[in-house]
């Protein structure tokens, strides 16, 4: 179904709630050189997107999270685009419209330990600490929510 609509370049709608905000990059290789590329912020949700319930991968741009400030367990909605080449990307959908926070989730009075959910901080300060390489289980078992994984996915 998702992938008809998104031939006929029909947005397909979405809702759910959050279940991790972490940046969206793009690592991309040249012989022995490697370098990041900051797209936004990549949004877990847990919810329907078109006709399946399910949980899946958003890609939303810098001023999309400026101005709503997303975190863990926000439920949210809108419309998107299936990514063009899914083997490139890390997100499922991209080209967010209409997107609403429809009901916030509460503010942590202080910081807990790992995993941390509040609003991630801007893309510059990823930059800044730089990323770490972390197995799939690893990530799975202790970062998949967690704002501060910068890291990628070993596969």
């Amino acid at each position: 179904m998702t992938r008809s609509r998104a031939e006929q370049g029909e947005k397909i709608p979405w809702r759910g709630v959050l279940i991790s905000v972490q940046p969206w990059i793009r690592l991309n290789r040249s012989f022995d050189q490697r370098s990041h590329t900051y797209l936004g912020y990549a949004l877990t949700v847990c919810g329907r997107v078109g006709t399946e319930s399910r949980e899946f991968r958003l890609g939303v741009g810098q001023g999309a999270h400026g101005k709503r400030q997303f975190r863990v367990g926000d439920s949210v909605s809108g419309y998107a685009l299936p990514v063009a080449d899914p083997r490139l990307e890390t997100v499922e959908f991209y080209k967010i419209g209409n997107l609403k926070v429809e009901l916030r989730a509460a503010e942590e009075e202080r910081p807990t330990p790992p995993p941390w959910h509040g609003p991630p901080p801007p893309l510059a300060v990823y930059r800044e600490r730089g990323h770490r390489r972390l197995s799939a289980r690893t990530y799975q078992d202790r970062c998949a929510s967690c704002m501060w994984d910068a890291g990628w996915r070993s596969r």
